[in-house]
């Protein structure tokens, strides 16, 4: 299905999530099921705290407990406490265990959250599902979002996106990669096997910091890429963010990925729609510059950020792009650290679909109530 009203899509920022919030899910005939993570990551909680002080009984709760390798107790005991705030937010809610390896290590993670979201039973009442990516890995998170928003339009019923963000907190926990580059479960992208010209390949990268180990173990099982393009955070709240990306990632760019200054593909790290319209128009423009002379194919690696990540998963599901992806054996966390805790969420908003553009058409994003007031697109001050 065409999302042509994504290029406009109601989106809502820091505060004016809490309005929105207020104004919408405060209405007495809205009834929402939140699917969400419940382990060790602080911001767990905000957008269910946010939910559920104006849904109440309205508001289900599917939480997702990730499991990989042997985790260190401190962060176990983190992810118990929030299972515990979790349930007595959501009473009733079903905390659902997901693996994200196998008994011989292999990824698993996109098969296992399939078949939670699919075996949970979703109220007939239930008029909205909220996905919360805050927490949630990328071979957790994408798979959800792909299976819910088709639940949502083959319903009717609106589906919507929120995320808790907040760089200086993901630069603090730090991830050991596992050694298994694989496709994220429903975004192999276009089946090529057959293409009778040759196929030229862009990877695009998002770089994160720490994960300079998980995108070249990426890039090298990407074979006969043409161009690599990394993605970095600009505007951001530290404007000097994407510099000191690009100088951690200086041997890859230089001496591996061979990466042209002028490919460098910057976007907002507080508006996923920056990141959404930028690949956007990067796909069109690279599919009609090869157009007969190559098959064009454009992988994304989103490792960072989840706000520019649902950025990606946005254009990932509106172009059928291949996701290359690498899991994450075990993280590292201190919430101790000052930077940490100094710092505030940066809050979004995004209705991928629903009734609100049904009576607009498929093409236009104009809300179709106060509630839905859209957000002019533009990138805040950093």
């Amino acid at each position: 299905m065409a999302h042509n009203h994504w290029e406009n899509c109601i989106a809502h920022f820091d505060a004016q999530v809490d309005v929105f919030a207020g104004e919408y899910f405060g209405r007495t005939d809205v009834h929402c099921l939140l699917v969400a993570a419940a382990g060790f990551d602080p911001r767990s909680l905000g957008i269910a705290t946010i939910l559920a002080g104006h849904l109440g009984e309205r508001l289900k709760g599917l939480f997702i407990r990730e499991e990989r390798g042997t985790p260190d107790a401190g962060l176990v005991a983190a992810a118990d406490q929030n299972a515990v705030l979790l349930r007595s937010l959501v009473p009733g809610c079903e905390i659902a265990t997901v693996d994200i390896f196998g008994n011989d290590n292999a990824p698993i993670a996109g098969a296992r959250t399939a078949s939670v979201i699919r075996g949970h039973s979703i109220a007939a009442e239930t008029t909205d599902i909220v996905l919360d990516m805050t927490a949630l890995s990328i071979g957790v998170a994408f798979p959800a979002a792909r299976l819910l928003l088709d639940y949502c339009e083959s319903c009717g019923i609106a589906f919507h996106i929120m995320i808790a963000s907040n760089p200086e907190l993901d630069d603090a926990i730090a991830s050991e990669p596992g050694d298994r580059p694989i496709a994220v479960r429903g975004f192999a992208g276009t089946d090529q096997s057959d293409a009778k010209l040759e196929i030229a390949r862009i990877w695009v990268p998002q770089l994160a910091k720490g994960r300079t180990r998980a995108l070249t173990d990426i890039g090298r099982s990407i074979r006969g890429t043409y161009k690599i393009c990394p993605v970095v955070p600009f505007p951001a709240r530290d404007p000097r963010r994407a510099d000191a990306l690009i100088a951690e990632y200086e041997a890859q760019l230089v001496d591996e990925w061979q990466v042209d200054p002028r490919d460098l593909v910057y976007v907002s790290e507080s508006n996923p729609l920056d990141c959404y319209r930028t690949l956007s128009i990067l796909t069109k423009r690279y599919s009609d510059a090869v157009e007969q002379v190559f098959v064009p194919s454009i992988i994304l690696s989103p490792v960072g950020s989840r706000v520019m990540a649902a950025g990606a998963l946005m254009a990932a599901i509106e172009h059928d792009l291949p996701v290359q992806y690498i899991e994450t054996v075990r993280y590292d966390f201190d919430p101790a650290k000052p930077a940490v805790a100094a710092t505030p969420d940066m809050r979004v908003h995004l209705l991928l679909s629903g009734p609100a553009y049904s009576e607009l058409g498929d093409a236009s994003a104009a809300p179709a109530g106060a509630a839905f007031k859209a957000e002019t697109v533009r990138d805040k001050p950093a």
